[in-house]
C-alpha cells in the first residue's frame, strides 16, 4: 500500500532531518520534489496544490523556533497535511437509535461490493451489531448465491426475494421487513452496480434511497483504479449523495493516489479500507495512523488491534509460561505460534506495521508466508511425541517426516536447528 509514494516522500524527509539548519529554499526544493511524487502518485491537481501552499505557509513560521529541530519540524507539518487530506480524524459509521441501521453499498460493477458487504457484515457481528445482508441486484446472475455463500463462512443472514422482480426498491422494502423480523439491529444492502456511471443507475439509487431511508450511503471503489476512482466518487457524491466510502485492494502496489484525494475532492470521509481477500480483510480506515504508515512510521496501534483480535490471550499465557520454564517451549508449541502468526495476517503486511520497516527494508527481510506453511507442514507430519521430545528424531525419523511434509531432509535439519537456537535464546531472556 502507497509503497511507491512511501519511498519518495520518506527519502525527501530524511534528507530535510539530516541537515542542521533549513533555509527556506531547502523547504521550497523539498516541497517541488514532493509535488512531483504526489502527482505521479495520481493524487488530484488542485488536491496537491492545496497540499503544498499549506504546508510551504506553516513551514516557514516554524523555520523560525529554534527550540526543534526544523528539518523535525517540516516531518511533522508534513504528516499533519497529509492527515488533514485523509480527513483529518476517524469517522465511524452512523448508527439508528432506534430500529435496524440501513447501510446502502454503492458502486461500479468489478469494485468489490459483494465481497465488501460480507466483510462489512463479519465486522459489524464482531461488535455486536447483529447484521444482516441483503441482495439487491436481480441483474447480475448468481449474485444472490455469491451473496449467500459468503454469508454462510460468517454465519450472517441474507434477505431478499429470489423471484425476477425489477422493481428493486420493492424488493429491498420485503427484505428489510424480514430482517427486522429477524431482529436483526444493523442491514447491509448489496446494490447493483454498472460498467460506468449512467441515468438509469441513479433513477434506480436514488428511488431505492428514497424508499428505504438508509443511515448511510457507502461508495466501494477500487484503490487501484487512481484517478478514476475519485471520478466515480464525485458522480455518486453528485448523483445520489454519499456518507462515506470504502476503497477496495489498498493491498496491491497501486500508487494510492484515490486515497488522498477523495476525502478532498468530495469531502466525503473514506471509513473502512480493504486489504486483500480474505473475509476479515477490511480496517476501518484512520487518516493520521494512515498518514504514518505512509511515512515510514509504522502504525503499532494497527498491529496491537490485529493481535488483540487474532490471537487468544490465555494461550498466550501458557506459552509464555512454558518458555520460562526449566525444559521450555517444544514443538508442539512451537506449532501453536505459527498458527497464531498466521491468524493476525501475511507476513509482509504485518511487519509493514512496525515503525522504519519501509518498503525497501520488507524486500530484504525473508518474510516468505510460504515458508511458514512448509513449516507447519514439517512439523504436522511428526508424531506428538517427536513433537515433544527431540532426541527422538534420527535418521529414518526425518526422512520419514521430509516425505510426509513433501520438503527436503535439509529443510527438516534447518528447522531443528533454528528452533533450538530460539528455545536457548528465550532460556536466557
Amino acid at each position: 500500500m502507497f509503497t511507491a509514494l512511501s519511498e519518495q516522500l520518506a527519502a525527501v524527509l530524511k534528507r530535510l532531518t539530516g541537515r542542521g539548519v533549513l533555509s527556506e529554499s531547502d523547504v521550497t526544493e523539498a516541497l517541488r520534489e514532493i509535488r512531483r511524487h504526489l502527482l505521479e502518485a495520481d493524487v488530484s491537481f488542485e488536491v496537491t496544490r492545496g497540499f503544498v501552499e499549506r504546508v510551504r505557509e506553516r513551514a516557514v513560521g516554524a523555520l523560525l523556533v529554534k527550540s526543534v529541530s526544523p528539518g523535525q519540524q517540516v516531518v511533522k507539518l508534513v504528516h499533519d497535511e497529509i492527515a488533514f487530506l485523509l480527513g483529518g480524524s476517524r469517522s465511524g459509521l452512523d448508527f439508528a437509535s432506534v430500529g435496524p441501521t440501513v447501510i446502502l453499498l454503492v458502486g461500479l460493477q468489478g469494485s468489490g461490493k459483494t465481497t465488501t458487504a460480507a466483510k462489512l457484515a463479519r465486522r459489524l457481528k464482531l461488535e455486536q451489531k447483529a447484521p444482516g445482508l441483503v441482495a439487491a441486484d436481480p441483474y447480475r446472475p448468481a449474485a444472490r448465491e455469491q451473496l449467500e455463500q459468503l454469508g454462510k463462512q460468517i454465519d450472517v443472514p441474507v434477505f431478499g426475494a429470489r423471484s425476477t422482480e425489477q422493481d428493486v426498491a420493492t424488493l429491498v422494502q420485503h427484505a428489510l421487513r424480514e430482517a427486522e423480523s429477524a431482529r436483526c439491529r444493523t442491514v447491509i444492502v448489496d446494490t447493483a452496480g454498472r460498467l460506468q456511471i449512467d441515468v438509469e443507475l441513479m433513477d434506480e439509487l436514488r428511488a431505492l434511497k428514497a424508499t428505504v431511508a438508509p443511515r448511510e450511503v457507502l461508495l466501494v471503489a477500487d484503490g487501484m483504479t487512481g484517478q478514476d476512482a475519485v471520478k466515480i466518487a464525485r458522480g455518486f457524491q453528485d448523483g445520489v449523495g454519499l456518507t462515506g466510502v470504502i476503497l477496495t485492494k489498498l493491498d496491491g502496489d497501486a500508487r494510492g493516489g484515490a486515497a488522498l484525494s477523495i476525502h478532498g475532492v468530495t469531502g466525503v470521509p473514506i471509513k473502512y479500507v480493504g486489504l486483500g481477500e480474505k473475509i476479515d480483510a477490511l480496517e476501518p480506515f484512520d487518516p493520521v495512523r494512515m498518514a504514518g504508515r505512509i511515512l515510514g512510521q509504522g502504525d503499532v496501534v494497527a498491529l496491537v488491534e490485529k493481535a488483540t483480535a487474532t490471537v487468544d490471550a490465555k494461550a498466550a499465557e501458557r506459552l509464555a509460561q512454558k518458555a520460562r520454564s526449566k525444559r521450555g517451549m517444544d514443538l508442539q508449541d512451537f506449532l501453536v505460534v505459527l498458527k497464531q502468526m498466521q491468524a493476525i495476517g501475511p507476513m509482509k503486511q504485518v511487519l509493514g506495521l512496525l515503525p522504519g520497516v519501509n518498503a525497501k527494508a520488507l524486500q530484504a527481510i525473508p518474510a516468505d508466508d510460504k515458508r511458514l506453511k512448509h513449516v507447519e507442514a514439517i512439523v504436522l507430519s511428526m508424531t506428538p511425541a517427536e513433537r515433544a521430545d527431540l532426541g527422538l528424531l534420527n535418521g529414518s525419523r526425518k526422512l520419514r517426516i521430509a516425505k510426509g511434509a513433501g520438503r527436503p531432509v535439509q529443510e527438516v535439519n534447518r528447522l531443528l536447528e533454528q528452533f533450538q537456537q530460539m528455545r536457548k535464546l528465550m532460556k536466557r531472556m
